[in-house]
């Protein structure tokens, strides 16, 4: 298994990790998390480099996708960088990149019922106010489970706070921080369930977080 102790905190500069083979000519990967299981969790940020194919496959347990540069495509459509996807369990399809890409890849994490397919470019979707100065964008939500994306302004500074169900997040741009280390753009942070911190940031700062979905 690659870091699948939900008890414990993990920080991974992903940014400073090397690129790694996948079975797809041209599509290479960073692997954050990997579950031995069949089906397993795995995490990863993935590039495709210009006009690669990945093979045809299904998700048995559902895929979720974060656009981070460039344009990714699928026999469904066209999505440019900052689009989020959902695709549900038991579909499929068979991605590709003409002008290449970046893509933050979450498998084999949906709750069985969670048949929502999502498709969201959160470069047209309004951002709401939040608590102070944070402005927010929702994403999905489902039982637990809650993504949104989080801007914050420079110098804003939020209430301490524990986060049930754990939380993820992934630094877009800017750079996170908490009273246990700075995350620069690029960074992910998985915290478990019930685990705390005082988060603030010095310049604007936009991250993708996800909570409630760790319970494990």
């Amino acid at each position: 298994m690659l870091n699948m102790d939900f008890n414990k905190k993990l920080v991974v500069e992903t940014q400073n990790m090397d690129w790694v083979t996948s079975p797809s000519q041209g599509v290479l990967r960073k692997p954050l998390e990997r579950e031995a299981a069949e089906h397993g969790h795995v995490t990863s940020v993935v590039k495709y480099e210009p006009n690669s194919y990945f093979a045809p496959h299904n998700h048995p347990l559902g895929e979720e996708i974060f656009v981070l540069e460039g344009v990714f495509s699928d026999e469904h459509g066209d999505y440019p960088a900052g689009t989020y996807l959902r695709n549900p369990p038991g579909s499929s399809h068979q991605p590709f990149s003409k002008q290449g890409c970046t893509i933050l890849v979450k498998l084999n994490q949906f709750d069985e019922l969670d048949e929502w397919s999502v498709r969201i470019n959160t470069n047209t979707q309004a951002w709401h106010q939040g608590i102070g100065g944070l402005q927010v964008m929702p994403l999905h939500n489902f039982k637990y489970e809650n993504v949104a994306l989080v801007k914050w302004p420079a110098g804003e500074r939020f209430q301490p706070h524990s986060h049930f169900g754990g939380e993820e997040i992934f630094v877009l741009s800017g750079t996170f921080q908490d009273e246990h280390g700075l995350y620069p753009k690029g960074t992910w942070i998985r915290s478990p369930h019930l685990s705390q911190h005082f988060p603030f940031v010095e310049e604007e700062t936009i991250i993708l977080v996800k909570t409630g979905h760790l319970l494990k």
